[in-house]
């Protein structure tokens, strides 16, 4: 009987699959995660990595990254939440790891999303923790910085909205929680310190 697929020639190499740049595929620098990206990131880099959360990020972790997803309100545990000590202590290359390979209950995406758009996403995951951890001094001199109840208030828009996401009683938990980080249950923090996470071009740049 013959076959459907063939082999692959040995010594040989398909196109698309030249893997040169270990970092970019994989995530790990010498085996270890990093704190940087492989390509220098863009507005336009953001833009997509927003896109592309929205699409398959959001279900479980919502639109905010606090885990309080729309799984939530169908019965099951809450995500992790991208802004708890947990999470905003790990590397950026980390995130990209787990949506190349999987974690815990959270399935892998290599099939559904590029290396491209997955280190995209990583980048805007960054951009959605600085967002419910900013303070003044992060915003550039001469811009307006505004209160997001006074925001609220002036929209018309009922009070709850500037306020915490409270999760539905539908929720699961599997792990003891500590605190309320972005409206949702924040897990133990990590027994090492927090180390400033910076999304920077490395040298030799990969992708």
């Amino acid at each position: 009987m013959g076959r459907s697929v063939r082999p692959q020639v040995a010594h040989t190499v398909a196109r698309g699959q030249l893997y040169e740049n270990e970092y970019f595929y994989t995530g790990l620098m010498n085996g270890k995660e990093a704190d940087m990206m492989p390509f220098p990131v863009t507005m336009q880099v953001l833009a997509r990595g927003q896109e592309r959360f929205n699409v398959y990020c959001t279900p479980c972790h919502s639109r905010v990254g606090n885990g309080a997803g729309m799984i939530v309100d169908r019965g099951f545990k809450p995500a992790g939440n991208l802004h708890d000590a947990r999470r905003l202590s790990e590397p950026l290359s980390h995130y990209f790891y787990v949506m190349t390979n999987g974690y815990g209950a959270m399935p892998d995406y290599k099939a559904q999303v590029t290396p491209e758009d997955r280190w995209a996403i990583a980048a805007y995951i960054r951009a959605l923790q600085l967002s419910q951890n900013a303070k003044a001094t992060d915003v550039p001199a001469g811009a307006q910085v505004e209160n997001l109840s006074d925001i609220v208030e002036r929209l018309g828009e009922p009070a709850s909205y500037a306020g915490p996401w409270p999760l539905p009683s539908t929720a699961v938990y599997g792990a003891p929680t500590v605190g309320i980080v972005a409206g949702a249950p924040a897990e133990n923090p990590p027994k090492q310190p927090a180390t400033k996470n910076v999304v920077t071009k490395p040298s030799g740049a990969q992708p």
